[in-house]
């Protein structure tokens, strides 16, 4: 457990946000970079083959045979952001919780992996498949360049899961798609407005300077992050200032779209963009990012949608819903889609992780759908699997990310046994 802790250490401390510039020796960013180095020297000097290929993505290996299992894993993380008790930066343990950006998201369940195939090598299992871990260094940006340049370069794996979603497995996730809604700004109050840091999180912060009756005035919100995928779970600080606005400059055009069409709501009801279905439950919607973009004030809305719609459909209701309602001249835009993955939850890799998974806890609760979006959609036959546990507090995302000790030590566990049955037996 010793050695666990400090090989997470070592990895929670180097800050790893992704960083793109192509134009040097690190595509992602020296930290990120830092990172894949890191990991590949852990996995390394446990008897792992590794590779690092370009600096674009790393992997490391053991096993033997024709048949490649993929794990995919990824160092990069998102911005700490405000209202952490600790430094993100570096690994805190207490009251049984281990505190760091990355612990859950995704640093933790690497090392959980790392130590279970450790542990399998040093009992002396006989693998009949090749087991790779695959380092990612861009899923926090939804861009995931990295899988690209491993799927034109590497060796496709047949089958794997990726430890970056919940227990007890997932086999399908929401559609994903990145909107853009801008404004004029001289069609608006404001000056300038800025909130948030990334679109697939809650913003936990919002400032603007806009002009009321000649006078020009300064407001400042606060809310709390979470994921973008679950936005329930936090507090969207530019949503709260629009609303706190709404008395003070109750005519400004913006302030009165916000009033009329997203309020506190996190569903797109008023928006005339909500759609659910019985297999992923309902859409979710989340302004992740307003900013001043030249002569524009840009909304940007991280959507997570069910399994059995199209985005086009749902674009085009909202589209409608606006036109009718007084905003013609205001369109949503796509600028990134990620489709939904589903998979027959009677897959026999599937079957195999939850057969681990309630092995070792008991637990015989079902697979489910998510709205989280993984690797699993970078390649086929990948699910996520892991780490979190049913009932436990999602902090991904937020200041004071932890995990609880004991949960990573039966995450490895868990991990351990499903490497096992789909390796080595």
């Amino acid at each position: 457990m010793e050695k666990m802790i400090e090989d997470l250490r070592s990895l929670i401390n180097i800050n790893s946000v992704c960083e793109k510039d192509f134009s040097g020796a690190y595509p992602f960013g020296e930290g990120v970079h830092m990172a894949l180095k890191k990991a590949l020297e852990i996995c390394k000097n446990y008897g792992f083959e590794t590779e690092n290929c370009e600096n674009m993505i790393g992997y490391a290996e053991v096993g033997s045979g024709e048949t490649l299992m993929g794990i995919l894993v990824h160092l990069d993380v998102v911005p700490a952001g405000d209202g952490w008790d600790s430094d993100p930066f570096s690994l805190e343990v207490r009251d049984g919780k281990i505190y760091g950006r990355g612990v859950t998201d995704d640093k933790g369940p690497a090392i959980a992996v790392i130590h279970a195939m450790k542990e399998l090598l040093e009992e002396g299992v006989t693998f009949n498949k090749r087991v790779r871990i695959i380092f990612g260094q861009t899923e926090e940006t939804g861009e995931w360049e990295d899988m690209d340049y491993y799927k034109k370069n590497e060796e496709a794996v047949d089958f794997g899961f990726t430890p970056d979603a919940d227990f007890p497995a997932i086999y399908g996730e929401k559609g994903i798609a990145h909107l853009k809604i801008a404004f004029k700004k001289s069609d608006t109050c404001f000056d300038t407005i800025s909130g948030g840091t990334a679109i697939n999180m809650v913003p936990d912060s919002c400032t603007a300077t806009y002009s009321v009756n000649g006078e020009t005035k300064t407001l400042s919100e606060r809310g709390k992050a979470a994921h973008g995928s679950t936005p329930e779970d936090g507090e969207n600080a530019i949503s709260k200032l629009m609303s706190e606005l709404s008395n003070d400059a109750a005519d400004c055009r913006l302030v009165k779209f916000f009033r009329e069409f997203i309020k506190l709501e996190y569903n797109g009801e008023s928006l005339g963009g909500h759609v659910s279905d019985e297999a992923s439950g309902s859409a979710s919607y989340n302004i992740g990012k307003i900013e001043t973009v030249g002569d524009d004030i840009v909304l940007s809305i991280d959507l997570r949608y069910p399994v059995t719609f199209t985005l086009k459909d749902i674009v085009n209701a909202i589209n409608n819903h606006l036109a009718a309602n007084g905003f013609s001249d205001i369109k949503v835009e796509v600028i990134t889609d990620k489709p939904h993955v589903y998979m027959d939850k009677n897959d026999t890799v599937i079957q195999t992780l939850l057969s681990a998974y309630r092995d070792q806890t008991g637990d015989v609760s079902e697979p489910t759908v998510i709205g989280g979006g993984t690797y699993a959609r970078a390649m086929n036959g990948i699910v996520a699997f892991g780490p979190m546990l049913p009932g436990r507090e999602l902090t991904e995302h937020q200041a004071n990310e932890y995990i609880y000790l004991s949960d990573l030590i039966l995450a490895k566990e868990i991990y351990k046994t499903a490497i096992k049955r789909l390796a080595a037996e």
